[in-house]
């Protein structure tokens, strides 16, 4: 398939590497490696790739053995090694004039994050994300933070769409587009996911409670996470709970939105609903489709941090009164657009208007699984999912 030819990030990493190191994140089995080899790789006339699981490669990486030719330095999986940032410090250094560097990971690369960062001003970080419906379509994005999603139809939305809520976006799933294979894949990810990755940078003493919980996640998506009850359930303390959460994040098997609050509004307390990056793990129709359209919304707002330098957020609002809306989506620190998820009801919840009026926020969606919708109700849009998502990234 061409999409696989050209992801996304594909041209923002090229361009990038030109200045600095790039370092590619996401989770396992998404296509970093791909996207480093054979797309980023095919334009460099001489490449080296190291893999850090590879025994014979670590030896050779570690001794800073890089063959004089080539132009592309890869390294994969670099982060399981404990003095990674010290050790690219000084290679990136060294030979920055001589070598471009590319470093995919799984976990650990979001190192700007915290303080005291040896490696600030010399990389740029690109999160890597499942296949989406306007990737999947070719579509350029021409969304401005702000502004209107600029809503247009496209041939061969339906069907993708319908191929993403089922396979979700993860390559080999989707292009398989066989339950056997997804069924497969889901058990050896998640298999290999806590006894391979987790277990090679984070020491868990009680792995098969944390199993256990990641066994919990699917039930959860969409609902307000209560760490408290995951606790009482697992019966281990609150802390090993919220270790193990923080975790699975940080190895992209989970993320979390958090309520949208202000000074001038009063939010509940900051208790978040959690979303898998894998929505084909889900059962349920109705959280499946929730979790899909977050995790488009998701994939948008990164790219906006990563390549354009936007402050974009993505938050639930919720009030006292518990009147809900799932998600609304901020730039530099604006309400930009709000969006409701539903399956089939067209009518509109009363819940968006509420807080649109309340917040003053600029466009409000209400996003439907069926198609052929698209209608105009006293400043919310009611429209299909496959139009309004084909619109995004």
């Amino acid at each position: 398939m061409s999409v696989l030819k050209n992801r996304y990030l594909s041209a923002a990493v090229l361009d990038d590497l030109a200045l600095k190191m790039v370092f590619v994140a996401g989770p396992r089995q998404i296509g970093k490696t791909t996207l480093a080899k054979d797309i980023i790789g095919g334009h460099f006339k001489e490449t080296a790739y190291f893999n850090w699981d590879n025994r014979q490669e670590r030896r050779r990486l570690m001794s800073g053995q890089w063959p004089a030719a080539a132009q592309l330095v890869i390294l994969d999986e670099i982060h399981k090694f404990k003095g990674w940032k010290r050790f690219l410090k000084g290679q990136y250094d060294a030979l920055k004039d001589r070598h471009r560097f590319l470093v995919t990971g799984s976990a650990r690369l979001d190192i700007y994050r915290k303080g005291g960062d040896s490696l600030q001003g010399r990389y740029h970080l690109y999160r890597l994300h499942p296949f989406s419906l306007a990737e999947l379509l070719g579509r350029k994005g021409r969304l401005e933070p702000l502004q209107e999603v600029p809503i247009e139809s496209a041939a061969g939305a339906g069907g993708g769409l319908e191929a993403l809520d089922k396979y979700g976006g993860f390559p080999e799933p989707f292009l398989a587009q066989n339950e056997r294979t997804l069924r497969h894949w889901h058990n050896e990810r998640n298999e290999r996911l806590f006894r391979e990755d987790i277990q090679d940078v984070e020491v868990v003493r009680d792995l098969g409670r944390m199993k256990l919980l990641g066994d919990m996640l699917p039930e959860k998506v969409g609902a307000l996470l209560s760490v408290n009850a995951i606790r009482e359930d697992l019966e281990v303390s609150h802390r090993a709970v919220s270790r193990w959460l923080d975790i699975l994040e940080s190895f992209y098997y989970h993320f979390r939105v958090y309520p949208y609050s202000r000074p001038t509004f009063r939010s509940l307390k900051k208790v978040p609903k959690l979303y898998l990056w894998d929505w084909s793990e889900l059962s349920d129709e109705a959280a499946r489709f929730e979790n899909l359209v977050a995790s488009h919304l998701l994939k948008l707002l990164q790219w906006l941090q990563d390549r354009e330098g936007y402050k974009a957020g993505l938050h639930f609002l919720r009030d006292d009164a518990k009147r809900e809306v799932d998600f609304l989506v901020t730039a530099d620190e604006k309400p930009w657009f709000a969006v409701e998820v539903k399956t089939q009801d067209q009518e509109v919840s009363s819940n968006l208007r509420y807080f649109q009026e309340k917040l003053k926020i600029p466009y409000a969606y209400q996003v439907l699984k069926r198609s052929g919708i698209d209608t105009l109700n006293k400043g919310v849009r009611v429209v299909s999912a496959d139009k309004f998502l084909a619109a995004l990234l």
